[in-house]
């Protein structure tokens, strides 16, 4: 776990962070602007906040979509910040 405030290292994907991102797949799809085919995260950082902020770096089929996904204190519903397309395999997970 990274200090509170910081972005922690990358981490392959895994069932609990494709289960943040199955959550509110209607909402990052509506954020890109497009529905996506393919949506498996390969790889996710965490922010330690009054919560937490996931980074989600989700294969899409034919490109790459970075979201940032806050989950609140106390079990709170995920909620999207924002969503970056047009990223590679190779673009590397960072806070924006």
């Amino acid at each position: 776990m990274s200090a509170p405030g910081a972005v922690g290292a990358s981490k392959p994907g895994d069932a609990h962070a494709q289960g943040i991102a199955d959550q509110v797949r209607s909402d990052v799809e509506k954020k890109a602007g497009k529905s996506l085919s393919q949506y498996k995260v390969v790889e996710y950082a965490t922010q330690i906040v009054a919560g937490t902020n996931y980074f989600l770096k989700i294969d899409a089929g034919d490109e790459h979509v970075h979201a940032r996904v806050f989950v609140g204190l106390g079990g709170a519903a995920p909620t999207v910040h924002s969503v970056q397309t047009g990223k590679s395999a190779h673009d590397k997970l960072a806070y924006f």
